[in-house]
Order: structure tokens, then sequence, then C-alpha cells
């Protein structure tokens, strides 16, 4: 089959990948859409010492596994727990050490013609909603989970850095707790997504700092963090939303000394994220700036990571 492969840290096109095969409690998934992610560029940098097939949103077509299943178009949660640790039987199967991460670690991703995955893990698509906007289900869930970690609230002063892919994510689904909510970024053409649904945005020397009760850290840089860091007041929660390839410098005193509560967030809950695409509560489809037939993922990559880019999705084959 074809699929991206990163191997000892390089990318590569390849035509003559084995079809992947699905084991006891697995499906094999004909993929059909995949966008393109930071934490996917953040690979091909080093972020993660992961080889194989990369890619982990998607939306594909149930070829082989449960008959109640074939045919159905779904999207999968990434992680692949192992079930049976005592991390798992305590319920946070998320965190379970012997797990496997779509297109990150361990289990090869949706780069592909192919992909497999369990079929605990999948979710049926409805049939109203497009292949390109289901494609936003895994980061969307990512960005809910804030809301599972976090009590949000209306009057609570609350600042999202960052303007790209998954700050517009996070702040659209902020803004449905009905919080005082602003975004601050660099590009105005992305804010200006944000001010057409109502959200505050701001540029970086119009913020009041040390002002905000919750900051959400979206850039997977060193200077959007120390931003959010100093536009939070003293106590107030720091949610770290992005990866980061290479070492981060904090001031650990001064977390202490203003008692700052710091919350890293993973993954989150595909059901309502499901549901607020399906309702239109939140709209992704000004998000998808181009698109590339898998044949070239290596020009969809290169677009991916140009400076200001923002959705770049991989047509992998035909509904």
């Amino acid at each position: 089959m074809k699929g991206l492969l990163l191997d000892n840290g390089v990318l590569q096109f390849r035509s003559d990948l084995p079809v992947p095969h699905a084991l006891e409690g697995e499906v094999l998934i004909r993929v059909l859409r995949a966008g393109i992610c930071n934490t996917d560029l953040e690979l091909c940098n080093g972020y993660y010492p992961f080889e194989g097939v990369l890619g982990h949103e998607f939306v594909g077509i149930v070829a082989a596994g449960s008959q109640e299943w074939v045919g159905q178009r779904v999207v999968g949660e990434i992680n692949a727990p192992c079930g049976a640790c005592s991390i798992c039987e305590a319920g946070r199967r998320l965190h379970c050490p012997e797990r496997t991460v779509l297109g990150i670690v361990g289990r090869n991703g949706a780069f592909a013609e192919y992909v497999v995955l369990p079929q605990a893990n999948l979710h049926r698509v409805p049939d109203d909603l497009s292949t390109d906007v289901a494609t936003f289900v895994e980061p969307l869930a990512a960005a809910l989970q804030i809301r599972e970690q976090v009590c949000v609230d209306g009057d609570q002063r609350v600042l999202v850095v960052g303007d790209g892919k998954l700050g517009q994510l996070v702040a659209q689904t902020l803004a449905l707790t009905g919080c005082k909510l602003g975004v601050i970024g660099r590009h105005a053409h992305k804010l200006a997504l944000l001010k057409e649904r109502g959200i505050s945005t701001y540029f970086e020397r119009e913020v009041e700092l040390g002002s905000f009760d919750l900051v959400v850290e979206c850039t997977g840089h060193a200077g959007g963090f120390s931003l959010a860091r100093s536009a939070l007041r003293s106590g107030g929660t720091l949610v770290m939303k992005s990866t980061y390839a290479g070492a981060l410098e904090v001031d650990a005193s001064a977390l202490v000394v203003d008692e700052i509560t710091l919350v890293g967030s993973r993954c989150g809950p595909f059901a309502p994220a499901l549901d607020l695409l399906a309702s239109g509560e939140v709209e992704v489809r000004p998000l998808i700036q181009d698109r590339f037939a898998l044949d070239r993922g290596l020009e969809a990559f290169a677009r991916a990571a140009e400076r200001g880019v923002m959705k770049v999705l991989l047509d992998v084959s035909e509904e």
C-alpha cells in the first residue's frame, strides 16, 4: 500500500508498504481523509523517537473486522491501552504504560491507505457530517479535554495563547462556557475568524499581563509559554496544550511563589466532539487551508510546515 513513513528521522513516500493485519479485537480501516497536525511535524523534528507511518487525525471506512462495523464510516481514538495493568484497571487507560498511540508511539498511523485500530476505539460518523469536517474530531476532542480537567465558568477571565489550528478549536470550545474569553495571536486573518464568532482577540502588546484566571498555551514554543505565564494572575491555572520539541526553561520558584496550577492536557472525548461538529456549534471548514493527494504527501508536509498555514488535509482514497 501507499503511505508516508518516518524512518530514521526522514519522512518518505512509499508505495510498497505492507497492508496491516488486524489482530483479535481490531479492525482494518480504509483511510479516506487525514489531517496533518503540529505533532506530526514535531515528530519529524525529533520530538519523540517514533519510526513508522505517521498520522492520527483521520476518517475511514471499516474494511475488515466485526460485521457490525464493516462498511461504516468511522473516526478512531488514538490510544490503545493494554487493558490489563493496574493503571487500566484503575480507570486511567489513557496513561497505560504499555499503550500504543496511533502514529506516535508503537503503532503505525493513518497517513496510509489502510490503518488498524481496536474496535473499541471506533466512533461512527453521522451520515450528514462531511468527511472533511469529521477529520477534525480528534483535535476537537483534545480541545474539549480542557473542560474535563478544569472548571471553566462565566466569571473567569480566560486567555488562549495561539491563533493556529489548535488555538482556534480551543477558543471555540471555551467560548461555549460563557467565560470572559480572549485569544492572543500574530496573524490578523486568523484572528478575524475568531472575531466572526464573537470572540475577543488581541495582539501581544494589547494583553493586560497578570490578569487572567486561566491561560491555555497552544503555540508549542518557548515564547508562547513565557507570554502565557506572564498573562496569568497569582493563583491562576496554566494549561499546556502543545507538545514541545526540545527543552523548555521554566522559573520553577516563581510557579511556587505565585501558587500557579500547571495542567498538562492531551487527548479528549470523541462523542461530544462529534456532537459539536454535527450541530455546527464548532465551525472548522474555514480552517482548511490546503489539500493534497497521498502521493504528494511530502509536498503536503512542506506546506503544513509553512509559517501561518492552517489545516492541510490528505486525500487518501475516495468514499
